[in-house]
C-alpha cells in the first residue's frame, strides 16, 4: 500500500475520532499536532499524525482540558490521576451492574431447579445490554393508544421528525414512563441572574457546569445563556433518564458541533439521555454510534420507528429529509405545527 493511500482527510480523520473537523483544526492551532499538508494545501493525516490524535482525544474524554493534555504529552502526567479516578468510579459502577445481572441469571437457574418458570419480561430484559432499561408506553394523541416499546435504551437516543409530527408528546410520554426521568423544555432559556442565582445556591453544580462550559468553549463552543440552561439541565443531579426538547435550540453550529462531541465522551452520571433535534450537525448520520438509536416520528402519524443510520434502511429517506444545516434550523426556531385535536 502507498504512503498516500495511509493518508486520509481532516473530515474522515475527524469522523474516525469522533470528533469535529474544527476541534483537529483546534488542537492544530494549540500545536498538539501536525497534520501533513498536500501540495494543494489540504490537510491530510497517516497513522502516526492519527495516534497522535487519539491519545489527545482520549485524554479529552477523561476530562482534561487542552492544557492538561498539553501537560500530560510533554511527559507531565500528574493531572492524570484524578481523572482516572473518576474513570475507575464509572467502570466500577458498571462492574456493579454486571454483578447484578450474573446474580439474577444465578436466580433464575436456582428457580428452573425448583421448577419455576421466569416472569414475563424477565429474560428480555436479563438479555438487554447490561445497565439498560427497557421502556414500553401507550402512545399519546395523536396516534391513539397505540404501543411503543424499546428493548433497550441506549446512552444517547435522538428523537425526530418534521414539524408537527408528534415527537415532543412522544418524549413527555417516555419522560412520564420512565421512573425517575426528567423533562427539560425549550422553557430552560432562563434569564441571565436568574440562572446565576441559581447556580450560586449549589456550588458543587457551579463547579460541574463551569468545568462542562469550558471544556466546551476549548473545542469551539460559543458561551451563551442557551447553553448555560442546557450544561446546567444535564448536570443537575437526582433525575435517573433525561428528555430534552430541542437541544440545539439557541446554539450556533460551532457550539452544537462541540456539543455532541461532548456528549458522545463524557455520559453524564452514567444516565440516558433523549434529544428532540433536526439539527444535521447534532444528528449527524454518517457518525451515529452503536451507543446510539434514532426514534423517528413520520409526518403521517404512523407509530414512532427506530431507523436505523444507513442508506436503504427502512425510514432512512424520510429521516434524511427531517434534519437541516444550524443555519437553516435558526431560522425555523420559535415555528410551532398546529393540529386541531379531535375531541
Amino acid at each position: 500500500m502507498s504512503s498516500s493511500a495511509q493518508h486520509i482527510n481532516a473530515k474522515a480523520a475527524a469522523r474516525r475520532l469522533g470528533v469535529s473537523a474544527k476541534a483537529l483544526r483546534l488542537y492544530e492551532e494549540r500545536g498538539l499536532i501536525a497534520p501533513i499538508r498536500t501540495a494543494a494545501g489540504w490537510r491530510t493525516y497517516g497513522p502516526a499524525e492519527m495516534a497522535r490524535a487519539a491519545e489527545i482525544v482520549a485524554l479529552r474524554a477523561l476530562g482534561l482540558s487542552l492544557a492538561q493534555v498539553t501537560q500530560v504529552l510533554d511527559g507531565e502526567p500528574s493531572c492524570l490521576e484524578p481523572a482516572l479516578a473518576t474513570h475507575q468510579t464509572v467502570l466500577e459502577q458498571r462492574l456493579r451492574q454486571l454483578a447484578g445481572a450474573v446474580e439474577k441469571v444465578r436466580a433464575l437457574r436456582a428457580g428452573l431447579v425448583r421448577g419455576e418458570v421466569p416472569a414475563i419480561g424477565e429474560l428480555p430484559r436479563l438479555l438487554g445490554p447490561a445497565g439498560e432499561p427497557s421502556l414500553a408506553l401507550d402512545l399519546p394523541w395523536p396516534w391513539g393508544g397505540e404501543r411503543f416499546e424499546l428493548s433497550a435504551i441506549r446512552p444517547l437516543t435522538y428523537i425526530t421528525g418534521p414539524l408537527g409530527c408528534g415527537k415532543t408528546r412522544l418524549a413527555q410520554a417516555i419522560a412520564a414512563a420512565m421512573p425517575g426521568a426528567a423533562f427539560f423544555g425549550l422553557d430552560r432559556m432562563l434569564a441571565g441572574e436568574a440562572m446565576e442565582s441559581y447556580l450560586a445556591k449549589d456550588a458543587g453544580l457551579k463547579t460541574r457546569v463551569d468545568r462542562r462550559l469550558a471544556w466546551l468553549e476549548e473545542e469551539g463552543a460559543s458561551s451563551s445563556a442557551a447553553l448555560v440552561a442546557l450544561i446546567t439541565g444535564l448536570e443537575i443531579e437526582g433525575p435517573a433518564a433525561l428528555i430534552v426538547d430541542m437541544i440545539e435550540q439557541g446554539l450556533d453550529h460551532a457550539t452544537q458541533e462541540a456539543l455532541i462531541a461532548h456528549l458522545r465522551h463524557h455520559a453524564f452520571d452514567a444516565r440516558p439521555l433523549f434529544m428532540l433535534t433536526r439539527s444535521s450537525a447534532i444528528l449527524d448520520l454518517d457518525a451515529v454510534g452503536s451507543d446510539e438509536a434514532i426514534i423517528l416520528c413520520p409526518a403521517n402519524h404512523s407509530p414512532p420507528t427506530l431507523v436505523v443510520p444507513f442508506p436503504g434502511a427502512v425510514g432512512y429517506e424520510a429521516l434524511t429529509t427531517c434534519l437541516a444545516t444550524p443555519e437553516v434550523r435558526a431560522r425555523t426556531e420559535g415555528v410551532i405545527a398546529w393540529r386541531p385535536q379531535v375531541a
